[in-house]
């Protein structure tokens, strides 16, 4: 069985190894300094070796749909292509890099963030039907501003038709190849959803919705390889019902193999943007810390309503602990039944995991490589300690010093980067610099 350090080979991309950097939110913005901040926080993890590296959550329109401030968009050609100096730095390093498309639907900044509504109070949210009753529930308390526009059948075409744009502009600058962020409440997990897709048209079934937007990225952009995220339902709150099941997750797993799409990634989620993406401890320290204060204010609108937001923090802790690779089940499944690599991600931490996972120890595998998020937040060059790990030696112990404390995510709500904030942890990175556990460099 392969090791953590095998080529892979992604729809005619090779892979130099198994091991790659997750989406995350970089909060690197629009502005002429985008592709400077962006290098910034992805060429580390290239350079120390990571095989692949995905973008994360780049919006598809101009306007609207953003998931969290800062977001960089792919829908301006001219833009786009101002990022080619990205995919430059990270190939020049032997890596790949994918741009994850996304459009937020009912989860979009003009839905939760209420500065971001006041200074653009004509934007409305897309929906593939009308809001479930829990969102409407919410607006009516206060708590969410929708003012949402179901599309029409001929408005989802061209929805479709803005990925594949979004694809081709990407592919233009030199980007690697395509990931769809098809989970964590964007609006294609919507469209995916029971929860949330109650159409009558041909896009009652939300997978017809992923091959329209295949077609439009082939067409569009050619050969390049596209990814997406499938999601299982199986964290959604007690009464949330329809849902999609692991079973569901499955299906839909094998009708994108044969639609075309070139790797997949399972995962277990909410129907809600909530702790279950994440998992672990709550962050009491980045709630705590003044510096974000006025920032949570802002997007949540007043004192009480950031606390309140708090508090449901605190108790989606409790209920969503975290769990070593919580998605490997999951995967496992779907990679029997598919013909395309499987990609696991989710509470990996360390190369033992890792060999476990990928069954290079002997054990049945559950994924044909490995993705790490929040710990590249806290080791930018993670994957030097991780390759070449011997695992039947001192090396096997190998492992993130990420704590799954999620101090790193709250105040990206504010449009603060994604750093690691826990002294603790940068205690433990800075030894491992000072001892050179994170010189290495790709051949």
């Amino acid at each position: 069985m392969p090791e953590l350090e095998a080529p892979l080979e992604i729809g005619g991309v090779e892979l130099s190894n198994r091991l790659y950097r997750a989406p995350l939110l970089e909060c690197a913005g629009e502005g002429p300094d985008a592709a400077d901040a962006l290098i910034d926080e992805l060429e580390p993890a290239a350079e120390a070796g990571a095989g692949l590296i995905c973008q994360g959550a780049a919006p598809i329109r101009e306007e609207g749909g953003r998931v969290a401030p800062a977001m960089t968009p792919v829908s301006d050609p001219e833009f786009t292509a101002s990022l080619s100096s990205v995919p430059e730095a990270i190939n020049s390093h032997g890596g790949r890099i994918f741009a994850q498309l996304d459009t937020g639907g009912l989860r979009s900044m003009e839905t939760w963030h209420a500065e971001y509504r006041r200074a653009n109070p004509n934007l409305r949210q897309l929906a593939v039907s009308r809001p479930p009753w829990p969102l409407r529930a919410a607006d009516r308390l206060g708590f969410l501003d929708f003012d949402a526009h179901v599309l029409s059948t001929e408005e989802v075409y061209d929805l479709a038709a803005d990925f594949g744009r979004g694809a081709a502009n990407a592919a233009d600058a030199g980007y690697d190849g395509i990931h769809l962020a098809g989970a964590n409440m964007g609006l294609l997990q919507q469209f995916l959803s029971p929860f949330y897709n109650r159409r009558d048209d041909e896009f009652d079934d939300g997978v017809r919705f992923f091959e329209v937007v295949y077609d439009e990225i082939r067409d569009r952009a050619g050969d390049l390889p596209i990814i997406a995220k499938v999601p299982a339902e199986t964290e959604a709150p007690p009464g949330v019902r329809p849902t999609l099941s692991a079973d569901d997750a499955v299906e839909i797993s094998t009708r994108l193999d044969r639609i075309g799409y070139d790797a997949l990634v399972p995962v277990r989620v909410s129907t809600f943007w909530d702790m279950s993406i994440v998992r672990g401890r709550f962050p009491d320290r980045a709630w705590r810390d003044p510096n974000f204060r006025e920032g949570y204010v802002s997007a949540f609108g007043s004192r009480w309503k950031a606390a309140l937001v708090a508090l449901a923090n605190r108790i989606e802790a409790f209920e969503y602990d975290f769990e070593p690779a919580w998605n490997a089940d999951l995967a496992r499944r779907v990679r029997e039944r598919v013909s395309v690599p499987v990609l696991l991600e989710g509470g990996i931490r360390s190369r033992e995991q890792m060999d476990r996972l990928l069954g290079a120890d002997g054990s049945p595998p559950a994924c044909d490589a490995i993705g790490m998020a929040r710990p590249f937040y806290a080791e930018p060059r993670l994957p030097a300690r991780l390759l070449d790990a011997d695992s039947s030696g001192d090396s096997g112990g190998v492992e993130a010093v990420c704590e799954n404390c999620n101090n790193c995510t709250v105040p990206q709500v504010t449009g603060a980067n994604g750093v690691c904030r826990t002294p603790e942890v940068m205690a433990e990175r800075g030894e491992l610099i000072r001892e050179g556990a994170y010189d290495r460099e790709r051949e």
